[in-house]
């Protein structure tokens, strides 16, 4: 590979973003190359720089940026290059794989009219050739019948499926390089297998070379040849992949590979009393047809679930997407209907409505994966986290202001940033955000929907600990959904295993992780920890 010259060729790269007439410098000198059939990854936490990199290369970032040094794709300057060379390059040389499939697909296009497009605009082919190798692309990616998926929308698809199409349409031109932004953050672990082998495979079939920008580093140990990790805009650390695992010499790297949520939750207390359960707890959505609207079938979301958690404790919840975890957890907390006992503080509340439900809402929160998207922009911190004291009251007739500042300090945020709004904030500060506006009515249970997912691992593992913090000071009950495994295993005591609605295994989280009965369950453990999960520690 040494004697050839590199696809990609990065020298001395600097970006800054003009605003308010201040410059900030995000790319501050960076140099690296991918070679021909070379995977070469850009790691690092949110803000390093890694995306702004990757973008610049071919000029795809704001007109207020301003991009100076050297970047070569085969030998040609694409910095300051004018658009008629860019408009060749991108997406026909290079094309790029984003991380959410549903905000680069166009919600109102079929997906052979938005394959189509791209076919025509670099390779001029219509009508039956196109069609042909539309169907080419969709099979190389592992589309099922490709045939009956022409007419589909993408919000017709799942997660996977949807990145699969993605893929095709970053293949459709025959790139030499292939930029992958994050491609399988949002996917759940068997799924994250499954595109990472399609890549392995495509660049071996089709000799492409990659650049692979993640934060997720056993991801990294898995496609990469070479690494680049990214802080603050500056390359700290590069080398083969095994040379940086094995004897990281830089502090930051050492941190990241050291960034891993590990141990164990405090013992459940041995007093500890029931706070929720259900027996056999069935969802079934009706399947509606006709003017008459008569039901013709069922979605059947949840099948026969029975769980119970106590003070203290965390039941995790698993499976793919759309195998009812968080149908089974939103059910519990009585917002949407279901058939079965739900025992909570040891009552049966299945038959309650608005009002009597009401004085039990305190006690019962939640905290979802995308903090951003569940604070409100217009609203200050302080609002955010008094607005469930507003609807609930105050307990002991507190200073409802003092009570914010004394959660915000429990959750690591500093009260003094209370007049601020949620943008001013990072990922992790806007998840302690949501944690306080949750704590601060003192539940007795916290359902949390894939709370860590969006995050990077140092500030995963903060998390984790925190909840943990909170949990023994409270004797919180945690319901726990994630895909993320090594993080279930950290907070968890029991784990209940779900797919397609139907509880396949629950038990202990030592017992469900070390001897896994079911083969879904030990198909997710090999996804998560490799060939020898089954005895992942």
């Amino acid at each position: 590979m040494s004697d050839t010259p590199p696809v990609l060729e990065v020298r001395d790269l600097n970006v800054h973003f003009r605003q308010d007439g201040a410059e900030t410098r995000a790319v501050r000198g960076v140099s690296f190359t991918v070679a021909r059939g070379e995977t070469v990854a850009l790691v690092g936490e949110s803000g390093s720089g890694k995306s702004v990199t990757a973008l610049s290369t071919v000029d795809l970032l704001p007109g207020s940026a301003r991009i100076t040094g050297s970047a070569r794709y085969a030998g040609q300057e694409m910095v300051g290059a004018d658009e008629r060379l860019l408009r060749k390059v991108r997406g026909n040389d290079i094309s790029f794989i984003f991380q959410e499939p549903m905000t680069s697909l166009n919600p109102l296009h079929t997906l052979e009219k938005q394959l189509a497009e791209s076919l025509a605009l670099h390779q001029g082919l219509t009508g039956d050739k196109a069609r042909a190798r539309i169907l080419e692309l969709l099979t190389q990616v592992g589309i099922n019948d490709p045939e009956s998926r022409l007419g589909a929308y993408p919000h017709q698809l799942s997660g996977g499926q949807r990145q699969r199409v993605m893929i095709a349409m970053a293949l459709a031109n025959g790139p030499e390089l292939l930029i992958a932004d994050e491609p399988t953050t949002a996917l759940d672990v068997t799924i994250q297998a499954q595109i990472l082998e399609l890549l392995r495979e495509l660049k071996v079939a089709q000799g492409l070379s990659m650049l692979f920008i993640t934060h997720d580093l056993t991801i990294v140990r898995q496609i990469a040849d070479r690494v680049c990790v990214m802080k603050d805009g500056e390359i700290v650390e590069t080398g083969p992949t095994a040379e940086i695992f094995d004897a990281p010499g830089h502090p930051y790297t050492q941190m990241l590979l050291a960034a891993e949520s590990t141990g164990t939750p405090a013992p459940v207390p041995a007093d500890a009393k029931p706070i929720a359960g259900t027996e056999d707890l069935r969802i079934w959505f009706p399947i509606q047809r006709g003017l008459m609207r008569r039901t013709v079938g069922h979605v059947k979301a949840v099948n026969a679930a029975t769980l119970s958690v106590r003070e203290g404790e965390t039941v995790g919840i698993v499976g793919e997407s759309g195998s009812g975890k968080t149908t089974l957890a939103l059910a519990i907390m009585r917002l949407i209907s279901s058939e079965g006992p739900i025992v909570f503080l040891g009552r049966d509340i299945q038959g309650l409505k608005g009002r009597a439900m009401r004085p039990l809402r305190a006690d019962m929160q939640i905290v979802f994966q995308d903090p951003f998207g569940s604070l409100s922009p217009r609203m200050t911190v302080e609002e955010i986290i008094a607005e469930g004291l507003g609807i609930h009251g105050t307990r002991e007739g507190r200073d409802k202001r003092q009570m914010v500042a004394d959660i915000m300090a429990e959750v690591g945020l500093d009260p003094a940033t209370m007049h601020r709004y949620p943008h001013e904030f990072s990922g992790g500060q806007r998840q302690r955000i949501a944690i306080a506006r949750a704590m601060i009515l003192r539940p007795r249970l916290v359902v949390l929907d894939e709370p860590t997912s969006a995050l990077d691992m140092t500030v995963q593992v903060q998390i984790v600990t925190l909840l943990r913090d909170l949990q023994q000071k409270y004797r919180l009950a945690y319901l726990f959904i994630s895909h993320d495994l090594k993080v279930v295993r950290a907070l968890s005591h029991k784990v209940m295993v779900m797919q397609k609605g139907d509880v396949v295994e629950a038990g202990p989280v030592d017992e469900i992780f070390d001897r896994p009965r079911t083969a879904y369950t030990r198909e997710l453990m090999a996804a998560a920890f490799g060939a020898a999960a089954g005895s992942a520690a």
